[in-house]
């Protein structure tokens, strides 16, 4: 793949822009990964101050086993509410904190999976792996990452897309025709416009807003000493459910590992600079699967790279790894923060719509660049034939449910990404 640096305007150093811009720039990764992130804890029961720390420290674990190149946040990780789901659903909507613990161990051996992976990418090099992801496969996963959460973020919209499309406009209209810093951060003016705009409007919002706040404290601790793999030994110990609990969760590693290259692809295209050598995949794997481990370890979910932040990356064209670090930074202070945590919980689930349908659209729009940029010849029947299955599989199954696979007493989920990657790559090989 060519990741020759092309963004002849793209900002490659933030100290050239000054330590205010720069704290704005950080912030605005901070209000991209922000929704997502804290989903993840509301669906699984886990908390989401833990959520926050643990997605900072992931980050900055990350970026320090990668040599600090690689401008990526790890945000919590959707590709797991399958196995959350399957070992400790949560009981009318209340916590299953009897085995939410054992889920985190599974969490956390999906995390080791990610390690033995990445010691095979080392042995067999990058480039050798690589041969399995030539840019008709990384193309078409990569329109599809975008494709596949678009969904949520029109499920958002359509709580009021009034509010939706002034978030929309307000990121448009900055990037295509703002000056300077405007330019620079659309998303987080985008964040900012809607919300006060659906203060202003809408009265459920502002009532919505001014009791979360209300309620929240000013300083608070992260709760790290609940649901953690440690309190599995705390009652009575049952080794059943953590094999099957083992079972469950580590074989979604693989679906999550075949992601995790699809979005080192998607950032080193984005950004022009191949992560895939260096670092290399051996490194990104580790750092991911160091972070997942230790997040579970403690009673956060798994953690991933985001799509999110890297649909900043191509609005702002701002691609110093220190942005993101500095976002990490801010992640950690709010999970201290109950009150300013609450803010942001009760932004409204439009504003984020609006804001994500961009984000999204953009991770999409990198991937066509990548097939046009790799002159990906579409005259060939074969060519046409994988980026079909690809195409197809993770947009139908994305909007159809995932795959579930039996194995003895217990089932496997896929996503439609996970399962288009696998057939992508199979079908190329």
């Amino acid at each position: 793949m060519d990741f020759s640096e092309k963004n002849t305007d793209a900002v490659y150093d933030v100290s050239t822009l000054g330590t205010s811009k720069t704290l704005i720039l950080g912030l605005q990764h901070l209000f991209a990964m922000f929704g997502a992130t804290v989903l993840v804890p509301a669906l699984t029961g886990l908390n989401v101050s833990t959520t926050l720390l643990f997605a900072g420290l992931g980050t900055l674990l990350f970026h320090l086993v990668t040599g600090r190149k690689v401008p990526a946040f790890l945000g919590s990780s959707f590709a797991f509410l399958g196995g959350y789901a399957a070992i400790a659903p949560m009981i009318d909507g209340v916590p299953n904190t009897t085995m939410l613990p054992y889920a985190c161990f599974g969490v956390f051996t999906a995390g080791m999976v990610y390690l033995v992976l990445a010691a095979m990418f080392k042995v067999f090099g990058a480039n050798k792996v690589m041969r399995f992801f030539p840019p008709i496969v990384t193309g078409p996963i990569i329109i599809c990452i975008g494709l596949s959460l678009a969904g949520s973020a029109i499920s958002n919209c359509r709580s009021n897309w009034l509010i939706a499309i002034v978030a929309i406009l307000v990121v448009v209209v900055c990037n295509v025709w703002g000056k300077g810093m405007v330019q620079i951060v659309p998303i987080l003016l985008g964040v900012v416009a809607s919300y006060l705009f659906a203060v202003i409007i809408d009265p459920a919002a502002r009532a919505n807003v001014v009791t979360a706040v209300a309620s929240a404290d000013w300083i608070g601790f992260p709760v790290i000493w609940e649901n953690t793999v440690f309190s599995i030994f705390d009652g009575e110990f049952d080794g059943g459910i953590l094999l099957t609990s083992v079972v469950t969760i580590a074989p979604v590693a693989l679906a999550a590992i075949v992601e995790h290259v699809g979005d080192m692809c998607a950032i080193s295209s984005t950004v022009g600079k191949n992560f895939v050598a260096d670092p290399g995949l051996h490194r990104t794997l580790t750092g991911d699967g160091l972070a997942t481990a230790l997040a579970a370890l403690f009673g956060a979910p798994a953690n991933t790279t985001y799509g999110e932040n890297t649909g900043v990356l191509a609005l702002s064209k701002v691609y110093d790894p220190k942005v993101v670090r500095l976002a990490a930074v801010f992640a950690i202070i709010l999970s201290f923060c109950p009150k300013f945590a609450a803010l942001i919980v009760a932004m409204p689930a439009a504003t984020m719509g609006g804001v994500s349908l961009v984000l999204y659209g953009m991770i999409s729009a990198v991937g066509v660049r990548n097939v046009v940029e790799n002159q990906v010849d579409f005259t060939k029947s074969r060519n046409v034939l994988i980026a079909a299955m690809i195409l197809g599989l993770a947009v139908g199954i994305s909007y159809n449910g995932a795959v579930v696979i039996p194995v003895g007493s217990i089932t496997i989920s896929m996503s439609g990404l996970a399962v288009a990657a696998l057939v992508g790559i199979a079908m190329n090989a």
